[in-house]
């Protein structure tokens, strides 16, 4: 690549243009103006054909037939068009993701070098064989026997509308290569604090293969969400089976409202994660030093603005001793992680004034770090009252892993354990409360794709449309 085709400037004196892709063609324009939900920078979008936006029922998605291996084989050769120092799409969606996210520009340069590594081949196999046991009904009729009667199952290509979250490109990379490994139609809607990570993907597959059927699968495209002259149009059964939605619980809220008979919701909803720190983290100084560093790096998952982010601790200690980690704590909150800063953002003020309160509150409470977006620790014997947000964690004292472990709900999404043998004795607590997810301390960031399951469903299963015919044979 040495140039970036068919795109006007990237941005005008007074705002950032963001072109769509539809089915495979650019579309470019600055008719609407928006303004981005975090930054408030504006920007211009293109204005919208509804009928861009939509797949016909009467006529089958282009790669509904297309065999498995030639999609692996197609999304292989798309990861590894995925490299930044070479693909100017994603070098231009870096510059200007910089302008409406806050992760700011290491983090997000992290992201676009990271994603194409969702698309490695035994990843996608993985995907695959873990969603379905094994390729026959993705690939057509697949024949059975129940009881003695023959049939045939088939796990039917979808329709789907992805209502995209912004706190990480990865969700848009990882909705990709879910949505072309399901055969489906896909339409993205873009959020406003990740408007480029989408279009980059699809021009890379435009010029990979530009009639690829997997290439005319996708479109993406940007509306202020809740714009009823849109959704109202498009979130409709004779479109669309489901809408997979990411993020808030406002966002889920709104998406509900469009369901019903023939349209579902698919909702990868807010979620709220914890550690568990065994009495073993001080066994040395050097151990509780370690333990802080793996659990300052759960906390700064995307800055503590990702459902798996760290925000409670329970950790087995007297107070004395609980003190001596949060202090450790706070101070490994101030050093980056490959996906988290050191100095991030601010502590806000609703926060803030919780926290004054809690200072003059000793010994029953006791606070470590500042609000300037280094690190601020809370050690208490009951958990707070707020919601830890922006780099701000709870460290609650328990008698016992199992005693802190039925804090759990059913918004609990990650929890972190240490040490690693200490599992056992609280994985069937944690599921039944409703834990969706364990791991060890630190290692809450891992590839979350190749066949695991995400918020308690294997994501490519529930994407499809599983369709019984049994009206031949014996």
């Amino acid at each position: 690549m040495t140039s970036i085709p068919d795109v006007a400037a990237a941005t005008t004196s007074e705002a950032i243009l963001v072109p769509h892709s539809l089915k495979g063609v650019l579309k470019n324009g600055h008719d609407i103006e928006h303004v981005s939900r975090d930054l408030g920078a504006s920007f211009y979008t293109p204005a919208l054909d509804l009928d861009d936006l939509v797949w016909l029922r009467g006529e089958p998605g282009p790669a509904f037939e297309t065999p498995s291996s030639e999609i692996i084989d197609y999304l292989v050769e798309l990861g590894a068009r995925l490299t930044l120092d070479d693909n100017l799409y994603l070098q231009h969606a870096l510059e200007m993701s910089v302008k409406v996210n806050p992760l700011g520009p290491r983090i997000l340069e992290n992201c676009y070098r990271d994603m194409g590594n969702m698309f490695q081949r035994q990843v996608l196999e993985d995907e695959i064989d873990i969603s379905f046991g094994h390729r026959g009904p993705l690939d057509g009729w697949a024949e059975r026997t129940l009881r003695g009667r023959k049939s045939r199952l088939r796990a039917f290509p979808p329709r789907l509308v992805h209502i995209l979250a912004g706190n990480s490109p990865m969700v848009t990379a990882m909705s990709i290569m879910r949505g072309a490994l399901s055969k489906g139609v896909h339409l993205l809607k873009l959020p406003s604090n990740d408007l480029f990570t989408a279009t980059a993907i699809l021009r890379t597959m435009a010029e990979m293969a530009p009639d690829h059927p997997v290439t005319r699968s996708f479109s993406a495209a940007y509306w202020r969400g809740g714009d009823a002259s849109v959704e109202s149009s498009i979130y409709r059964a004779q479109y669309f089976d489901k809408l997979v939605v990411w993020g808030g619980e406002s966002a889920v809220r709104h998406a509900a409202k469009y369901t019903g008979p023939g349209l579902e919701l698919m909702a990868f909803d807010p979620k709220v994660s914890f550690s568990l720190i065994g009495r073993e983290a001080f066994a040395s100084e050097q151990t509780l030093r370690e333990v802080a560093r793996r659990g300052a790096a759960d906390v700064l998952s995307f800055n503590q603005d990702a459902c798996n982010s760290s925000r409670y601790q329970f950790i087995e200690a007297n107070t004395d001793d609980a003190d001596r980690y949060a202090h450790a704590l706070a101070e490994a909150l101030s050093h980056d992680v490959r996906y988290g800063s050191g100095i991030g953002p601010v502590v806000s003020e609703d926060i803030r004034s919780e926290v004054e309160v809690l200072r003059d509150l000793e010994p029953f409470y006791r606070v470590f770090g500042e609000y300037e977006g280094r690190g601020l620790v809370v050690r208490s014997d009951e958990m707070v009252g707020f919601h830890p947000t922006n780099k701000t964690v709870n460290v609650v004292c328990v008698e016992s892993l199992a005693v802190a472990a039925r804090k759990a709900n059913v918004a609990t999404q990650t929890v972190g354990v240490y040490p690693a043998n200490r599992v056992i004795e609280v994985r069937d607590i944690l599921a039944s409360a409703g834990t969706q997810r364990i791991v060890n301390l630190g290692e809450v960031i891992s590839d979350g794709v190749g066949g695991y399951p995400h918020d308690g469903m294997i994501p490519l299963h529930r994407f499809m449309k599983w369709i019984s015919e049994e009206a031949q044979g014996e």
